[in-house]
């Protein structure tokens, strides 16, 4: 296939370095046949889809339709998308019916319109990926205290996007949700939004249900994790896909596509295509499965920017394990220190990296396997598994950034159809993070002082949590009750007077050299001498290891959790912490594996899970790390007397295998 990019299609904004920008062609999509313009035709609509027994759904922050989709895979009618980017939002009106509209979703008018729409019409399932920004501390604090009061409506009149589909959520009570967002939102050191989104479905009365997913696991030629989190207004068990039989390569999704040169252009425009041969692999056939017979020898979209005479020359001596850094230092045009991996050839015989939306700015990352070209329209959109007729309103441009905007609608789909399956069966869930936080805390605050295995955690006193941390941790219990009175008797330092744990101290050391802990008195003195040297870096909310360079992280973040400074801080900052044996304790609990990749996934979001952000959440926190220590230990588990004994997945198991 052969053909040029003409001139007046390209530009490169008078950077002679520059990558030329895409200008044409503009598809214009006309709306879909069963589009409804205004809200009483799409009610009109929705009664007669739901009078055959049809379940319908909306999409927030629907983009071009990913998600959407996915749900329609699995049987659900998507009637109302929103979306606040024009060109996404005319893809979504091409194709489903409905109402697709431009409405920011911040606003009042538009969460209260949104929620009564789908009351009557009816509409009992609610997709969406609402796109979440950091918090300052301040903002934190008064949205914690908004969950722990069970209200969700802010006072100002623009919201935070993820509170506003959670306001969706109480005014219209869908019978299912299914929400996606990129893991940094539940990753981050106190996972508080996704802390706050789980309490307050949960208050909601809504079974929840969270995971960060591999793409690749459910079909999609690609690396791309996404946070994934389910619930049920009824309270339902869910069970997450199987993984996919086999990962689908780069090469089993785009090497039935024609070969293309960069910037070629098929006649006809927007309206034209590149001439097709047949499918010939399982996942190109279902790529192609709702391509009309008149279009069977078409594929549309099959174009991409050009290419400059020196990066083809690049293109070309590439293999997907070049670096930017390898190629000859005359054809570089960036710092090879900074941008590495700024060329990126794809391997053909693994999946692609994550397309994102940046793909319509620079494609130098993702350049094709086999061609000396960036990837085209068509083939993005193959890896992210939209099918070959779904089209993109707008120039190649906005089809770049819809497609790497998406959700692939093939894992959607794999997602939607167990949330099918789960309505199906019906069976509730057995517990939820509400009731675990409330009985873990009930447990930590209920437990005599003699059971303690880690008393320190009891103290609200900084000082004295620290030094329980530097003298008594993983030491054996015996010696630990021996010292731990000695600590919590006598005077402790404050941020006043920094030194007035001189005589403790010296005590201290003069005890643990006589028991043969010398490295343990040593560290002590150190921090001593630090933390009157500098108060504060300990005082702070978070300790300040540049200065107190005695305590650990591991070992700051435990004292954080224990007793934050009241005068600095407040619980709204606890970490989530996955050390101490609290990640071992929610893996057998949830029956999680401890495998590298799930630990920083899957077990931080089981923590957070059972911690909750209600009241009870520190003390759960602090609960979890003394079940590890004095139950839940590596070898030989002491189950009785543990809290999460009547839910845990793994004593259930060995039940039933004595049985």
């Amino acid at each position: 296939m052969t053909g040029v990019l003409e001139d007046s299609e390209k530009t490169t904004g008078g950077d002679r370095y520059a990558v030329a920008q895409i200008r044409g062609p503009f598809l214009k999509l006309p709306k879909h046949p069963d589009h409804c313009s205004t809200t009483d035709e799409l009610k009109a609509y929705c009664d007669r889809r739901r009078a055959t027994g049809q379940i319908l759904a909306a999409d927030l922050f629907s983009g071009a339709g990913g998600i959407s989709l996915g749900l329609e895979e699995a049987g659900y009618e998507v009637v109302l998308g929103v979306d606040h980017y024009t060109e996404a939002v005319k893809t979504h009106a091409h194709h489903f019916a409905g109402m697709s509209v431009d409405w920011d979703l911040s606003t009042v008018d538009s969460i209260i319109k949104v929620a009564d729409l789908m009351k009557e019409c009816g509409i009992e399932i609610l997709a969406g990926g609402p796109p979440c920004q950091p918090f300052s501390k301040a903002g934190r604090n008064g949205i914690r205290k908004l969950v722990e009061e069970g209200r969700r409506e802010p006072k100002d009149e623009r919201r935070e996007l993820w509170r506003s589909y959670i306001e969706i959520v109480d005014r219209a009570r869908p019978r299912a949700i299914i929400m996606e967002n990129v893991p940094d939102m539940a990753l981050d050191t106190e996972m508080f939004i996704f802390r706050s989104l789980v309490e307050e479905l949960e208050q909601l009365d809504y079974s929840v249900y969270a995971k960060v997913i591999e793409t690749w696991r459910y079909g999609v030629p690609q690396h791309r994790q996404r946070l994934i989190v389910v619930a049920f207004r009824d309270g339902l068990e869910f069970e997450w896909p199987d993984d996919y039989p086999e990962k689908v390569s780069l090469w089993n999704a785009i090497g039935d596509l024609p070969e293309v040169e960069g910037g070629w252009r098929p006649e006809g425009g927007a309206d034209g295509w590149a001439e097709y041969d047949e499918p010939l692999t399982e996942f190109q056939r279902y790529i192609r499965r709702r391509v009309t017979t008149a279009d069977a020898h078409k594929v549309f979209d099959h174009i991409t920017r050009p290419v400059r005479e020196d990066d083809r020359e690049i293109f070309e001596m590439m293999d997907s394990s070049t670096k930017y850094s390898d190629l000859p230092e005359h054809l570089r045009r960036y710092r090879a220190d900074i941008y590495d991996d700024k060329y990126k050839r794809l391997d053909e015989n693994d999946v692609s990296r994550t397309i994102t939306a940046h793909i319509a700015k620079d494609g130098y990352g993702f350049i094709h396997p086999r061609q000396p070209r960036t990837l085209t329209v068509r083939e993005a959109a193959r890896i992210q598994t939209f099918p070959d007729d779904f089209r993109f309103n707008g120039p190649p441009s906005a089809a770049f950034k819809q497609i790497g905007n998406a959700v692939p609608p093939r894992a959607a789909g794999a997602i939607a159809k167990k949330m099918v399956d789960a309505i199906e069966r019906d069976v509730p869930k057995k517990r939820s993070s509400r009731e675990i936080s409330k009985s873990l805390g009930r447990w930590f605050h209920d437990r005599a002082s003699n059971q303690r295995v880690l008393p320190w955690l009891w103290t609200d006193d900084r000082w004295k949590a620290a030094v329980g941390e530097i003298v008594l941790s993983r030491m054996k219990k015996t010696l630990v009750d021996q010292l731990w009175p000695v600590i919590n008797n006598m005077p402790a330092a404050t941020a006043e007077n920094p030194t007035a744990a001189d005589t403790t101290v010296a005590v201290l050391t003069d005890m643990l050299t006589g028991i043969g802990q010398q490295n343990r008195a040593k560290k002590l003195r150190e921090f001593h001498e630090q933390t009157s040297a500098a108060p504060e870096g300990f005082w702070a909310l978070k300790i300040d290891r540049t200065v107190i360079k005695s305590v650990g992280k591991a070992d700051a973040e435990m004292i954080d959790l224990i007793a934050p400074h009241r005068e600095y801080g407040d619980k709204s900052e606890e970490p989530v912490l996955t050390t101490r044996g609290v990640l071992r304790v929610t893996s057998r609990y949830k029956s999680i594996s401890m495998e590298r990749r799930n630990q920083l996934t899957d077990g931080r979001i089981a923590v957070a899970r059972m911690l909750g952000l209600g009241p009870d959440s520190r003390e759960a926190h602090l609960a979890l790390i003394e079940v590890a220590q004095a139950h839940c230990r590596i070898k030989n588990p002491v189950c009785s007397g543990c809290p999460l004994l009547a839910t845990c997945d793994r004593f259930a198991v060995e039940q039933d295998e004595i049985g």
